[in-house]
């Protein structure tokens, strides 16, 4: 099989820089695949002629789902018959994505019986992303990943497969228990998941504190981003201890902090916690000599997005505080999504997301709308116009 591979001289120039190149895998799936060795022709194809031959037509899936399946055919299916369908699978990732080898190696044997051989691990929403099969074999691979446990991910105008960060399963900074709610909402939220009904995606990620390793508030429709409430709190030794091994506190801490709450007078810091901005800067910095406080839980945003129909947009708040790991208040969070949903898929245009869609109402038309009432938390900038109304008082 492996004589059999075509010439591929534009790719292989990309096995040659410092990176894990992607053309080295590709290569490698091919010495078993005849999909991937043709995936190696049409790529080199597409480069050679600075055009892309990948079509998108029609609708596939599994059986009483309308997600989860990315239909994928090749313009030159004469060239390249292996790839005539190369179709993706989303496959539903476990929370913070901890798996065994063995169930590593279960999604393997099964993608290499009925696919490329090809995964991606992850995808930028978190999914298990099998890349490469026939319509004939969608089914088998339903099948397979039911019987060990997996379920399909989202895809189209749906909600999007949540994800989180590995959370207090791992982490010291974590403010709630991202697992627990990440799997939650997935439950709760299957109909939406799998039969799209929204005029266009939608996406939950959770992150357990400001780090945000999930970049939820850069990607996500909903951003839950761990926070607290309290003081910082601080180890005057341990911050001497810093100095003692040439830490800089007033140029690298106190110089970065965004809200300047810090000072340092070359013996004692200080925080001013009513105007620090848990950015978690200087706790990253002395993670020994500082630490998150107690009153934990989160701020919820939302709005970010990629830029694909229109520009990026990062998130904005919406809720500035709300403890996740509580059930009273997390299924209040609940209604508010709902409520968002409904008002959205009512006024909402095609592949317009909810980002763009408070973008073109405004905020407060959308707050009136859903019933949420405007708090300072929620500027997202400084506003543009000058002109300013306000109702007659008593008047509703």
């Amino acid at each position: 099989m492996a004589n059999d591979l075509p010439k591929t001289p534009m790719l292989d120039e990309l096995e040659k820089g410092p990176w894990p190149s992607f053309v080295k895998e590709i290569k490698l799936a091919a010495k078993t695949s005849p999909m991937s060795a043709d995936l190696l022709g049409q790529l080199e194809t597409s480069y050679a002629e600075k055009i892309g031959h990948w079509k998108h037509g029609g609708i596939v899936g599994v059986m009483g789902y309308g997600g989860g399946v990315i239909g994928r055919y090749s313009d030159l299916p004469d060239k390249f018959p292996n790839v005539s369908h190369f179709h993706t699978i989303r496959v539903n990732q476990p929370s913070g994505w901890f798996y065994t080898s063995a169930t590593l190696r279960t999604l393997c044997d099964i993608w290499d019986r009925h696919g490329s051989g090809l995964t991606n691990m992850h995808g930028s929403t978190g999914d298990i992303v099998f890349l490469g099969t026939v319509t004939d074999e969608l089914e088998p691979v339903f099948e397979e990943l039911t019987k060990n446990g997996f379920d399909l991910g989202g895809s189209g105008s749906d909600v999007r497969t949540p994800s989180c960060c590995v959370g207090p399963a791992r982490c010291e900074y974590a403010c709630y228990d991202t697992l627990k709610v990440c799997y939650d909402v997935t439950q709760k939220y299957q109909d939406e998941l799998h039969r799209p009904a929204f005029p266009y995606k939608w996406k939950f990620k959770f992150a357990g504190c400001a780090n945000d390793c999930v970049a939820a508030k850069a990607r996500a429709d909903i951003s839950v981003i761990g926070t607290w409430r309290d003081a910082i709190r601080m180890d005057q030794a341990g911050v001497a201890e810093y100095v003692k091994g040439g830490l800089n506190i007033a140029r690298d801490v106190v110089g970065n902090c965004p809200s300047k709450c810090m000072e340092w007078d070359g013996s004692k810091l200080t925080i001013d916690d009513e105007n620090c901005r848990k950015c978690m800067h200087c706790i990253n910095v002395m993670p020994k000599a500082l630490r998150i406080g107690t009153d934990t839980g989160a701020v919820v945003l939302i709005g970010s997005k990629a830029p694909i129909v229109e520009g990026a947009l990062l998130s904005s708040v919406l809720i500035p505080f709300i403890n996740m790991n509580d059930e009273e208040e997390f299924n209040d969070f609940c209604e508010v999504m709902e409520e968002i949903q409904d008002v959205w898929c009512e006024e909402g245009k095609a592949r317009e997301r909810i980002g763009e869609f408070i973008q073109r109402v405004g905020m407060g038309n959308f707050l009136e709308a859903v019933g949420l009432e405007p708090l300072p938390e929620m500027v997202a900038f400084p506003r543009d116009n000058p002109y300013v109304f306000y109702g007659q008082e008593g008047e509703e």
